[in-house]
């Protein structure tokens, strides 16, 4: 992973230039940025990941986040949210957004490390799978990152969209949340979190009629099974 580049948008000068030595002593080339604005400029040079800070001076670090995986030439860049509040909700609303993972501060350098590490080693959702572009009437466009049900689009958040491509990838194996915590999310498997919960139930509420193909497997986690196999 090293020559990767970072983008670091963070409006406290300290923090940005422990984070640029500490990155760049492991091999990342970084940039910074001390505004929304500025980010937004900066994503021209397409970074290879983004650490955002939530609090911002100009505007909140969720509407960068957003704005990032909701364009079509950006979306595909992993977001790290960084920020001094760690309630439950703050989890939920940014990996809604579209956020890879999520570090709050204080955090160690050599976590915030390993994390950058996981997550850009993770790449594309499944890309060592085989992902299956059509189940039942669900049909995924990977190129385009689209999902449709009976040939209806279906309006799928970026994080939504790696977790069923990752169910098509694995069609009839049960999922544990463990798993999904790790190659979904990036996180710990030790945590303890019902965020997956969450984001299943949303996916199910999306896909209508097709919700049914993701099977809840009590006390164990989820399996997405294909009908024309029952």
């Amino acid at each position: 992973m090293a020559g990767k580049s970072i983008l670091i948008v963070e409006d406290e000068q300290d923090l940005v230039d422990l984070l640029s030595f500490n990155l760049r002593q492991a091999g990342y080339q970084t940039a910074s940025a001390m505004t929304g604005e500025e980010a937004l400029q900066k994503l021209r040079d397409r970074p290879d990941l983004i650490l955002l800070d939530l609090m911002l001076p100009d505007v909140q670090g969720t509407e960068i986040c957003r704005a990032v995986k909701s364009a079509t030439e950006t979306r595909h860049i992993p977001v790290i949210m960084v920020t001094a509040r760690g309630e439950e909700l703050d989890r939920v609303v940014g990996f809604e957004l579209g956020a890879d993972d999520f570090v709050t501060k204080p955090f160690s350098m050599r976590e915030l490390i390993l994390r950058v590490r996981a997550v850009l080693r993770r790449g594309p959702p499944g890309e060592q799978e085989v992902i299956r572009e059509k189940v039942g009437p669900i049909r995924v466009d990977l190129s385009a990152h689209r999902a449709y049900v009976d040939g209806e689009e279906v309006q799928l958040t970026a994080l939504e969209f790696r977790l069923l491509t990752t169910f098509l990838s694995r069609i009839g194996r049960l999922q544990t949340r463990a798993a999904l915590l790790r190659d979904v999310w990036g996180m710990s498997s030790e945590m303890q979190t019902r965020t997956v919960d969450t984001h299943v139930k949303r996916l199910r509420e999306k896909l209508g009629k097709a919700r049914e193909l993701i099977e809840t497997v009590r006390g164990a986690g989820y399996r997405m099974v294909d009908p024309e196999e029952s």
